[in-house]
Formats: C-alpha cells, structure tokens, sequence
C-alpha cells in the first residue's frame, strides 16, 4: 500500500482521505442513530467543504449530498431500528 501512497499527488492523497473520511461517517450507524440531524449536518459540511477545496467535481459534491440526504430520511424513518 505504501508503494501505491508514493505514488499520488498530495491533491490525490487529501482527495482520498476526504472521502474516506466521508464515507466512514455515513456508515456510521451509532451516530446515525443518536442524533440524525446533526449526523446529517455533518455530512453535507463535509461535501461542501471537499467542494470548496476542489476535491470533488460538481457531479460528485451532488451525489454526496444526495446520499447524505437518502441516509438522513433513512435515520429519521426509524430503517436503523428494523436491522
């Protein structure tokens, strides 16, 4: 893996860890779960702020606060507490 790291452009590596950053919190089921609206807010800061720093592309920063919002509505809904 490091072989791979040495490789990207810093651009590249922060791009990465932005998403996987973003990424992990959306999977975050406890967090969902304790308090939606603010797990909610977290996630749509964070594309904003990948946005904002020209990691992501238009399309991209859309499509994650499109899955920000189906995650929200899925929290709010109660789908965590039928799994």
């Amino acid at each position: 893996m490091n072989v791979f790291d040495a490789s990207l452009q810093p651009q590249d590596q922060q791009r990465i860890s932005a998403l996987s950053g973003w990424y992990q919190l959306l999977e975050d089921r406890q967090q969902r779960m304790d308090c939606p609206n603010t797990y909610h807010e977290r996630l749509l800061y964070q594309a904003d702020e990948m946005d904002r720093l020209g990691l992501v592309t238009w399309q991209e920063w859309r499509d994650l606060r499109l899955e920000a919002d189906n995650a929200y509505l899925w929290a709010v809904h109660g789908g965590d507490y039928r799994n």
